[in-house]
């Protein structure tokens, strides 16, 4: 399969490029062409994302059969809210509709910051638990709100031009051996996690996730909850949430130290369940990606 990876050059998109290449042809649109570094299996090209004529011109020159789009500036950016808004936003329409026109179909990162939890002025309790992608999305940030509207180009590229896209809604990313939710400070204040309610995800669930989206294309749009297994704290989800809020949603099933987030739908369609715990991964030796 010929695959175009966006912001493949980022700390998360290194992962999913090292792991594609090893099977596809992988061609890396980002801001900066690593020269000699870059991994020696796959094509890069620099480019600026949010320049629509630009983007349609190497999409279309290459002809790809899928592409992830991974490009984003990063809710942890030092950039101010209406710069990280226009740069998701311009960047996820013109590369969606860039692949629409050629016709591939598209994995691109959204984010657990739709549902509108963690930089909410004052962080609600869920409607339900565990959340499952059909909670209302409520963002009061430009991250958020950014990644609502690039699900919203999703569903206009996929019923427009008929090519699957499906959105992943990662948690807080960790790498193995490097689990900042692990960290003494974090684990000690629970203020720390409870904006998303202590969920996380190892890198390479996100990817696995990736992977299957692309063998597994779905009909038109679909978003899908990534996150570990457990809670970063590992303790009991219903006690963690009714001790720091308060309260419990009146839809509450979750049981021991699950996620906050279902994965159930990510299961159903496309056979993909979470399979690295911080208990093992937060300081499990393992070689970083060649990018």
């Amino acid at each position: 399969m010929d695959i175009i990876v966006t912001g493949g050059r980022g700390t998360s998109g290194r992962w999913v490029v090292d792991r594609l290449a090893d099977s596809h042809a992988v061609t890396v649109l980002d801001q900066t062409h690593p020269g000699q570094d870059g991994h020696p299996d796959v094509d890069y090209r620099a480019l600026d994302l949010t320049e629509a004529g630009g983007v349609f011109d190497t999409v279309t020159e290459l002809d790809p059969d899928a592409v992830v789009h991974w490009a984003a500036i990063p809710v942890a950016g030092n950039h101010p809210g209406t710069d990280l808004y226009e740069n998701n936003t311009l960047a996820a329409h013109n590369v969606l509709t860039a692949a629409g026109r050629v016709g591939a179909d598209v994995v691109q990162a959204s984010s657990d910051g739709t549902y509108g939890f963690f930089f909410a002025a004052e962080t609600p309790v869920p409607d339900e638990l565990p959340v499952t992608e059909s909670h209302p999305l409520r963002p009061e940030d430009p991250y958020g709100l950014s990644k609502v509207v690039t699900e919203e180009i999703a569903k206009t590229v996929a019923r427009r031009d008929g090519v699957s896209v499906a959105s992943i809604r990662p948690s807080w990313i960790q790498e193995p051996g490097n689990y900042p939710c692990r960290a003494d400070d974090y684990v000690a204040d629970r203020s720390a996690g409870a904006g998303n309610y202590w969920s996380y995800v190892d890198v390479r669930d996100v990817v696995d996730m990736v992977e299957a989206a692309l063998a597994e294309p779905v009909d038109g749009h679909e978003p899908f909850n990534c996150v570990a297994p457990d809670n970063a704290l590992g303790e009991p989800l219903a006690e963690l949430v009714e001790d720091y809020y308060g309260d419990l949603p009146d839809d509450c099933t979750v049981e021991g130290d699950a996620s906050a987030y279902s994965t159930a739908k990510a299961e159903r369609l496309l056979g993909w369940e979470p399979t690295h715990s911080w208990r093992e991964a937060a300081d499990e030796p393992v070689d970083p990606p060649q990018v």
